[in-house]
């Protein structure tokens, strides 16, 4: 599996914030049950992309593909996270999933090897609010056989959202965002649950795939 980790940290996300949903991803990455699922795996592998993005104008590769077939793996690249700097907060205007995807999907296709699913991991506490609808994006994601998934943050103020009550940001992604084979959304109240249901979702992924192929696999 070629996995893109996208990850909102538009405005509506603080520092302290962003910093816990890269801790988020570190502590499920080398979480030993996902470390367990990839080693089952028919190529004991998988390769991981970690972007950012927000408004039109900022999606960035923090970073590149790397292939995590080890718990040795997946500390280095844990560690490379927690080393990368965040972006100043004044340059992460707006939201645009639209723009998130299309970044993602240019990853995929520069992917060093050759998988038999392509996945992007769309997390987000907002709805699309610049950048082009995001309901192409995701039809042509599909059209393409890229499964999106989501992993929302539902916010108690409709403002930081852009979803008003009673809608749920959960309803808009599985409507709006995500899409191809076994596509899911997952929604946590706040960003003290984030660890959790990253690991949820990997292990998810992982136990319906697999995950790697390759000429190194």
């Amino acid at each position: 599996m070629s996995l893109v980790l996208a990850t909102d940290v538009s405005s509506s996300i603080d520092d302290d914030e962003a910093l816990l949903q890269r801790q988020g991803y570190r502590a499920a990455l080398t979480d030993p049950v996902v470390l367990n699922l990839v080693a089952a795996g028919p190529h004991a592998a998988i390769g991981v992309a970690y972007v950012e993005w927000s408004g039109m104008a900022f999606q960035r590769l923090l970073l590149p593909w790397t292939r995590i077939a080890s718990a040795a793996d997946a500390l280095a690249w844990s560690a490379a996270l927690a080393r990368q700097p965040l972006a100043p907060l004044g340059s992460r205007r707006g939201t645009s999933i639209s723009r998130g995807i299309a970044f993602s999907l240019r990853l995929l296709g520069d992917a060093p090897w050759t998988a038999t699913r392509q996945v992007v991991d769309i997390c987000g506490d907002g709805v699309n609010n610049n950048g082009g609808p995001v309901e192409d994006l995701r039809d042509s994601a599909v059209a393409r056989g890229v499964t999106l998934n989501g992993l929302v943050i539902e916010g108690s103020d409709p403002n930081e959202t852009g979803v008003a009550p009673p809608a749920t940001l959960e309803a808009y992604y599985r409507n709006s965002v995500i899409g191809g084979p076994d596509a899911f959304v997952l929604a946590v109240a706040g960003f003290d649950e984030f660890a959790g249901a990253i690991r949820r979702k990997l292990v998810r992924e992982l136990a319906s795939t697999d995950p790697f192929t390759g000429a190194d696999g």
